[in-house]
């Protein structure tokens, strides 16, 4: 990544800089969006926006969202930094204040675009998808009503620092975190589904999950198609049992879980392969984006 957008501009990565007392920095007060380009275009931004621009509300961070602006801000980091295609993170801090607790709104937010090159995933990745290893470190409860996409991020990189210590780091699985109560919360940066007797279940924002937008968008796509959805609280024993399992996320799209990890061993998923379920959803989803024509 040789170069960074920092408010509306275009700058070389080591001029990427915010003040010591931007409270992004001191208290975590700032929202990110991560999504990523189909063809050039970025996938479903007005929805990541629309949740960017609601979280910064709550927090008192002023936030207008012009999308064709931010378009072409996208358009030009790329073009920079000569991708067709990229990851996309869109951040806004709180901007700088006091050294203390503000009572009242900020005003003058910093916005940052880190753009880099997708990560690139054999062809077997969906059909064989990866492991997932239940955590023993619980996900905490959300900052406010719902969880903020926020820069307080101490929770999953703690997450991630335990599954590195697990033999199922080594084949790329990911950890799946839950309540302080036993419940099935969410992976440290995916969503959570499972399938069983052609029931698709994902657990509740209830369980202090982020609200994904992909996670957002399969329900969706599962309601099209008129496939019975339900959203609640489950235990370890039931996603155990689940016929198929797969995670959300806006850049890896829908990968299917083929074995399950926890403290008693592992467990094979759906034989080993994407499920039915699991890869018509892909199918659809990726119809949505545009690959698939």
């Amino acid at each position: 990544m040789n170069y960074i957008g920092l408010n509306n501009r275009v700058v070389d990565s080591k001029d990427a800089v915010i003040s010591a007392l931007d409270h992004g920095f001191l208290y975590g007060m700032g929202l990110f969006e991560t999504f990523r380009t189909y063809g050039g275009e970025p996938f479903l931004l007005q929805r990541h926006i629309d949740r960017l621009a609601d979280g910064c509300r709550q927090l008192g961070i002023p936030f207008e969202g012009d999308i064709a602006e931010l378009r072409d801000w996208i358009q030009r980091v790329m073009g920079k930094n000569e991708l067709q295609d990229a990851y996309i993170r869109y951040t806004v801090t709180a901007g700088e204040d006091i050294l203390g607790l503000p009572a009242g709104d900020y005003s003058q937010p910093n916005h940052l675009l880190y753009i880099k090159e997708l990560p690139k995933f054999p062809d077997t990745f969906y059909l064989e998808g990866k492991g997932l290893q239940v955590l023993n470190l619980p996900r905490n409860t959300p900052e406010g009503p719902v969880r903020f996409k926020s820069l307080h991020y101490m929770n999953n990189i703690l997450a991630k620092r335990e599954l590195a210590g697990y033999a199922s780091a080594a084949t790329g699985a990911e950890g799946l975190m839950l309540t302080a109560q036993g419940e099935i919360a969410e992976g440290i940066v995916s969503n959570v589904f499972f399938v069983n007797n052609n029931v698709l279940y994902t657990p509740s924002v209830a369980t202090g999950i982020l609200p994904g937008i992909t996670r957002e968008m399969v329900l969706e796509l599962a309601l099209d198609a008129g496939l019975q959805t339900e959203e609640g609280l489950y235990r370890w024993e039931q996603i155990a049992e689940a016929d198929e399992i797969f995670l959300t996320n806006s850049v890896q799209e829908i990968v299917p879980v083929t074995t399950l990890w926890c403290t008693n061993g592992r467990q094979t998923v759906s034989g080993g392969r994407c499920g039915r379920i699991t890869a018509l959803l892909l199918e659809w989803y990726r119809e949505r984006t545009g690959l698939l024509k």
